[in-house]
């Protein structure tokens, strides 16, 4: 079993954040705690997490003290400002936004592909991850590069609604 953490969530309340908090509950990942961090907005409301009620705060100096990682889940502008400061407070930073993943000191990791680059986040403390379909696409291109050595591939996306958030989806199903 591995060490239970206390992991913070950074946009806990939006569309992405709900699902990180859905997904570590089906993989049913130890945590020590749970802090979840959203917009002025939504600071003060709760969350269910494994039937518990956690409140949800605002991000401030020292919020991530404590805490062992955080995943971003709100975006590039927050996540340029506040992942370093997680860093600076002892927290290592996970970020789903764009913000960090052309930054050559970053690692850009999709764990079941390339689980070394990990070993360089020490520079800077944040891990950013390439977007949705570039992930799905690197864990079914990632076996046939290995079996056949395929060296090029052209691809073309379109990205989803829900990148605008929750308030694209619903302009979307209006």
């Amino acid at each position: 079993m591995k060490n239970p953490i206390t992991l913070a969530v950074v946009g806990a309340t939006g569309t992405v954040g709900r699902t990180v908090l859905d997904v570590l509950d089906d993989l049913d990942t130890p945590l020590r705690s749970l802090r979840a961090f959203a917009s002025p907005r939504s600071a003060g409301t709760t969350l269910s997490f494994r039937g518990d009620d956690v409140r949800v705060e605002g991000l401030r100096p020292g919020a991530f003290q404590g805490c062992d990682v955080a995943i971003f889940c709100a975006g590039a502008e927050v996540a340029r400002e506040w992942a370093p400061r997680a860093w600076a407070e002892g927290c290592a930073a996970v970020d789903d936004s764009p913000a960090f993943r052309t930054e050559p000191d970053v690692p850009l990791v999709v764990p079941e592909v390339n689980p070394e680059a990990l070993a360089g986040f020490r520079a800077r403390g944040i891990v950013s991850n390439p977007s949705t379909n570039v992930t799905a696409l690197a864990l079914a291109v990632a076996p046939l590069r290995a079996a056949a050595g395929l060296r090029r591939l052209v691809v073309a996306t379109y990205q989803s609604v829900s990148g605008a958030g929750q308030r694209g989806v619903e302009e979307l199903e209006k």
